[in-house]
């Protein structure tokens, strides 16, 4: 479905993706589990610098790149903070709870609006049904380092998975809702996906990495999912 709150607003897909079941794993620890996934939406591209900026319209990200590229340089913090904006656009019930110190961040599951998907949903979703490592050749299926010509691409240029989302492997990590091992990393979260810097052993479904939810870099974004 494409969604538009006025003319001026940037239209973006959300597919909806059915219950099922997700093994997943954490090679550093040789844990390994498994999670039951509701149905939910998730966007059919990452968010992009048009989108972002129609909606958080602050002097934005240090490098020029298109409108219809992934936005990057935007940490765990600013992609919550933009959920809860463009929920409260929509007229949807914002789903996270932003304390004073502006770090603590409390989810309202039962809310309808847009948030991070959880690690399991992303992993879910990405996978789109298949087994393997990876939904397709790579070469098809993301921007990476062996074919972005060192810089983020437009979404949408490859082909996406079963489920027609784009761009789950390669281009931009995707910040994800978990924290990644609190005993180990303290407030660390999880982003997935591999990127356009990336080598094609990192551009897959289980590949695990994380960072300060204050942290930024040009090669990590978020996409958008909602209960």
């Amino acid at each position: 479905m494409t969604h538009s709150a006025n003319q001026h607003a940037i239209p973006y897909s959300m597919v909806p993706i059915p219950a099922g079941e997700v093994a997943l794993r954490d090679d550093r620890i040789k844990r390994s589990w498994t999670e039951q996934v509701d149905a939910f939406m998730l966007a059919a591209y990452p968010v992009t610098n048009a989108l972002f900026a129609s909606v958080m319209p602050s002097p934005l990200r240090p490098k020029e790149s298109s409108p219809d590229a992934p936005v990057t340089d935007v940490s765990w913090l600013e992609a919550i903070a933009f959920c809860n904006a463009l929920s409260e656009r929509e007229g949807l019930a914002p789903c996270y709870a932003i304390g004073e110190d502006g770090e603590t961040v409390v989810w309202d599951r039962r809310a309808g609006g847009y948030r991070l998907p959880t690690e399991a949903e992303w992993q879910y979703a990405c996978k789109a049904g298949t087994s393997g490592y990876r939904y397709g050749e790579l070469d098809d299926i993301a921007w990476y380092s062996g074919n972005s010509e060192g810089g983020v691409r437009k979404v949408g240029g490859k082909k996406p998975n079963d489920w027609g989302l784009y761009d789950m492997l390669g281009n931009v990590w995707e910040w994800c809702w978990d924290i990644y091992d609190a005993d180990v990393y303290g407030s660390y979260r999880v982003f997935r996906g591999g990127s356009w810097a990336e080598e094609a052993r990192g551009c897959g479904a289980t590949c695990r990495r994380r960072s300060h939810p204050t942290f930024r870099i040009d090669d990590l974004g978020f996409r958008l999912a909602r209960t």
